[in-house]
């Protein structure tokens, strides 16, 4: 056991103690109030000003390296390698913008949600919109009717949807496990679809003309050299690889978290510690991996401690795993590879609902005779 995992160990003991003989918890519900107390002691809750610097320095060097090359490169078919790390950039972007919606960068929450609304527009995402949803995702995870990000669009996550699914949706649906990744090259323009939708929509939208003013400054930045510089071919081109390069990572990174965890039904009654543990898988790799996927892939601690920085999410998970593994409660973690392998299956097996009952090699000699 690791000199962190004895500290947590003896930590969380003490807290046992303490509620020892004591009725006023249900055994999981107690659960939250244990492993918390044990991080804010450990100072895992604690801003970390000097690491979100250093990433945001690097995301700064990584568009002063884009915005280098695009010019040096001129009319050169190279250039696509520069909307391709143009992508990146973004999604990393998209990355601190999500912490800074959960409160995790600066020291007040005003000064975070200034923040994410700056980044979101640097991505080309209403904050408002992104912020409404993801927050009841957090509330209720995997829950039926009450998380958006099962919600049907395009892809359908539920056999109930699948079933309800026409037309071309249909034929997609019956596919769409082998289909999920060719479709997130579109996933980049459906989040500036959804995003500019809700801006323009009639229902109450908070800084709507802020956000409008800021996402449209960031197009005509992005647009204008692209269009004036580059032959129109090659400019579309560039677009949309920087598109696809980049709805592809976000969905990438997104996907592993939740799909193909159980979904928890309607009505169903979860205390916050097993709803949370339950319905999130992490991903291994350390270091790498959180980099790669901007602390995405510590998905059950970032769902216990929101607003948790990023740095702090590995220590964190060595106190929830423990506790876990202490009262049975299981606690799912896999490699990336493996997390895409059971997003795949999962999708293509909600998606035998779209297809024809009758749609079997058995049925089909029955048809014919």
């Amino acid at each position: 056991m690791s000199s962190a995992s004895a500290v947590s160990a003896s930590r969380l003991g003490a807290v046992r103690q303490t509620y020892a003989g004591t009725d006023q918890f249900p055994p999981m519900a107690k659960a939250y109030s244990d492993v918390s107390r044990v991080v804010r002691e450990m100072g895992l809750l604690q801003r970390a000003p000097i690491f979100y610097a250093l990433v945001a320095t690097g995301i700064l060097l990584g568009f002063g390296g884009v915005i280098t090359g695009f010019i040096l490169l001129g009319d050169s078919w190279f250039q696509l390698l520069m909307a391709g790390a143009l992508g990146i950039l973004f999604t990393q972007v998209a990355f601190l913008a999500h912490e800074a919606a959960h409160r995790q960068i600066l020291a007040s929450g005003p000064a975070n949600f200034r923040l994410a609304r700056i980044l979101a527009a640097i991505v080309g995402m209403s904050y408002d919109w992104w912020d409404s949803k993801h927050t009841r995702h957090h509330g209720n995870p995997n829950r039926v009717d009450k998380d958006p990000d099962i919600a049907v669009d395009t892809i359908s996550f539920l056999e109930e949807d699948a079933a309800q699914s026409r037309g071309l949706i249909r034929l997609i649906t019956r596919k769409q496990g082998w289909l999920f990744f060719p479709l997130l090259t579109l996933e980049g323009l459906n989040l500036h679809y959804l995003g500019l939708e809700h801006l323009l929509s009639r229902g109450p939208v908070k800084q709507r003309w802020l956000e409008l003013g800021l996402i449209a400054l960031r197009f005509a930045l992005l647009l204008t050299p692209i269009f004036l510089l580059l032959p129109l071919g090659m400019a579309f081109a560039f677009l949309g690889v920087q598109l696809a390069v980049f709805g592809v990572y976000m969905g990438a990174s997104f996907a592993p978290n939740h799909k193909g965890m159980p979904i928890i039904a309607r009505d169903a009654k979860l205390d916050f510690f097993s709803k949370q543990v339950r319905t999130s898988r992490n991903i291994s790799g350390g270091w790498w991996a959180t980099w790669l996927m901007g602390g995405l892939n510590y998905q059950i601690e970032h769902h216990l401690f929101p607003n948790m920085p990023r740095l702090h999410l590995a220590r964190a998970r060595e106190v929830v795993r423990e506790y876990c593994a202490n009262n049975a409660v299981p606690y799912t973690e896999t490699t990336l590879g493996r997390s895409y392998a059971i997003v795949i299956g999962y999708l293509n097996r909600v998606g035998l609902a779209a297809r024809d009952p009758f749609d079997c090699p058995a049925a089909s000699e029955l048809r014919r005779a």
